[in-house]
């Protein structure tokens, strides 16, 4: 089984992917709401909306996302019940992921050894979303 964690976004889906590939790395696959058929109506603000994007993650995942139209009656509300759990090779991933998705974004535990015997942190970003970073120090 392979998680490819899938997000939504107001307009910014591709800002906010740029954002991760400074972290990850990677190349950005971007497909624009103009690239559908069917999207002639829309305005030209939406047609340069991010229909599908993804980013490469790891072996065979992906990080993939779309903007919300509001034109088509889609609407996005921002929640706390989603986050992408990621679990990286060593500490120092750990640290540099956790460093730099955090940038400008709202720690909510920093990184640090847990009781339950990992190293563990979590946060929102910028964007709004959730993001927990889990290495198991027993490797």
């Amino acid at each position: 089984m392979i998680l490819n964690p899938y997000l939504n976004f107001a307009g910014n889906a591709e800002e906010a992917f740029r954002f991760y590939q400074s972290v990850f790395g990677g190349e950005l696959f971007i497909q624009k709401m103009s690239d559908a058929p069917g999207t002639e109506n829309l305005s030209e603000h939406e047609r340069d909306y991010a229909m599908h994007i993804a980013l490469p993650i790891g072996d065979g995942q992906f990080l993939m996302a779309s903007d919300c139209l509001d034109s088509m009656g889609h609407k996005l509300i921002p929640g706390n019940n989603n986050y992408i759990s990621i679990t990286p090779d060593s500490r120092e991933e750990a640290n540099r992921i956790f460093n730099g998705l955090s940038a400008d974004g709202e720690i909510e535990m920093p990184m640090e050894d847990m009781f339950w015997g990992d190293y563990f942190g979590s946060f929102t970003d910028k964007f709004g979303v959730r993001w927990m970073i889990n290495f198991n120090n027993q490797n």
